[in-house]
């Protein structure tokens, strides 16, 4: 004989509800604060953004005539913008996965305790305290083919004649790409160290009485352990690439040909130089749900194999 099974939710006791609205009522003006500043410069400017993509505004961002989804389709339809995304997808390519990697490399050997490694991991981690303004200009200075030291180490090394990083279109999306990893390398190390350092001595000191070298040790140990940290790693690093503004502001604005012309920059020409607001705030949209997509997919995707211990 089968038991029946009710569907009917059990009601909360009223001393508990009660409880619980009493403790919401305690922690509202703890929380209060914090939701008036999310609710300023977050949830208001989405919804500013999204209002003004469906219509024509004035020189001064007013919108004044409603044209609904007619900005999206100009868009799709235009080359300008197309290129735009590819260039965009483009940058994150050469800058997340090589950046991530480094980083890997980099946290690993300042794991090992060597003498003299401090002024490595001072060399590596000085970006972090340097305005985005000031590593563009050092980038500039290491770009330039007059003074270029890089030109220089490439002619020494390998008889590489003097290269206009900044006028060719591949070599200028290279050196942004380059300044954007040097940038972002010194928190990416710092962060991976962190994890590096969490890792059970216990785990390596059992695999070395079974007989692992350090290949397997890291591909069955280290890697396995910081998943969780490589995984936040790779998230920020892609979601910061598609935010790059700076480096292309001051190096190459854009040029040559729209060869940098990335998507932010994109929306900052459209909004304060053509004064397009409505315009802009389409890019911006899309921009936010290419990020929100690939973010999610990430999650659905690659954080199975992220191993949570």
């Amino acid at each position: 004989m089968q038991t029946a099974v009710s569907n009917t939710t059990i009601p909360m006791p009223p001393r508990r509800r009660t409880k619980e609205v009493m403790a919401f009522l305690q922690a509202s003006p703890f929380l209060l604060p914090a939701l008036l500043l999310f609710t300023v410069f977050f949830f208001y400017p989405i919804v500013k953004v999204v209002y003004l993509s469906l219509y024509l505004t004035n020189s001064k961002g007013v919108a004044k005539h409603f044209v609904g989804m007619q900005q999206y389709v100009e868009l799709f339809t235009s080359p300008d913008f197309i290129q735009s995304l590819r260039v965009t997808l483009e940058f994150v390519l050469l800058t997340v996965i090589p950046g991530v990697f480094i980083a890997l490399l980099l946290a690993l050997l300042l794991e090992k305790q060597i003498r003299g490694l401090s002024v490595f991991q001072t060399i590596i981690f000085s970006p972090i305290s340097m305005s985005v303004a000031a590593v563009s200009t050092i980038g500039l200075m290491a770009f330039n083919p007059s003074v270029s030291l890089l030109n220089w180490i490439l002619s020494k090394l390998f008889g590489i004649p003097n290269i206009n990083w900044l006028n060719g279109s591949w070599t200028a999306l290279l050196a942004i790409s380059i300044v954007t990893i040097w940038m972002n390398l010194g928190f990416s190390t710092i962060v991976l160290l962190g994890a590096l350092r969490n890792v059970s001595q216990e785990l390596y000191d059992s695999a070395r009485v079974d007989g692992a070298n350090y290949l397997q040790r890291l591909c069955y140990i280290t890697i396995p352990s910081i998943s969780p940290t490589l995984f936040f790693v790779f998230v920020v690093s892609m979601i910061g690439s598609f935010q790059t503004f700076g480096q292309v502001n001051i190096l190459t604005q854009g040029g040559p040909a729209g060869s940098t012309n990335l998507v932010v920059y994109s929306i900052y020409r459209n909004a304060f130089f053509n004064f397009q607001y409505g315009l802009a705030s389409a890019q911006a949209v899309v921009l936010f749900i290419i990020v929100l997509v690939l973010t999610l997919l990430q999650f659905l995707v690659v954080e199975r194999r992220v191993h949570y211990s």
